[in-house]
């Protein structure tokens, strides 16, 4: 719900908005924002747990409106290896001078590797980005990424993960 609601205008939107904030502190806005950190992931119903590494790629085609994020996440856990790789399309909220929501979703591509027998599947991704950058300068930050998948596979597996680390602005 808190999905849709965002996309439907700026009367729902809350804080000051980024362009306002970057005109009043002279600062330029990142070409891109790096987001490098560690992932987990549990299946549903079944609860089992995988872990790795994520790398993903942040930009802002739209100022205020429109984030777009690629990444790849890798989880392993006993007998499994999946790679996913997503593109999210976000919906941007500044909280303050030193926060920032982003609520999406997107398509996801989903290749597992289960006992020496691989598959691929597509799956659909929503997630709730929390951004928070400690300096004025908004150079390097934290971020906490919960989420849930659901693949569109047979099956039809459905997992609920979050992901947090390092964010890394690129002039």
């Amino acid at each position: 719900m808190l999905i849709a609601v965002s996309f439907l205008g700026p009367g729902f939107a809350f804080g000051q908005p980024d362009a306002q904030r970057t005109a009043q502190s002279g600062e330029k806005e990142p070409a891109a924002v790096l987001e490098l950190g560690g992932a987990g992931s549990w299946s549903l119903p079944a609860g089992s747990a995988s872990f790795g590494p994520t790398v993903a790629l942040e930009v802002t085609p739209v100022e205020d409106w429109l984030e777009l994020e690629g990444g790849v996440t890798a989880l392993f856990r006993s007998g499994l290896t999946e790679f996913d790789t997503d593109l999210l399309f976000k919906k941007p909220w500044t909280l303050s001078r030193k926060a920032e929501i982003m609520a999406g979703i997107g398509p996801e591509w989903m290749h597992t590797r289960t006992s020496g027998v691989t598959a691929n599947a597509i799956a659909g991704e929503a997630v709730v980005d929390f951004m928070y950058w400690p300096s004025k300068r908004r150079r390097f930050g934290w971020y906490l990424e919960p989420g849930f998948d659901y693949s569109f596979a047979a099956g039809h597996e459905r997992s609920m993960g979050i992901n947090g680390g390092l964010l890394i602005a690129i002039p």
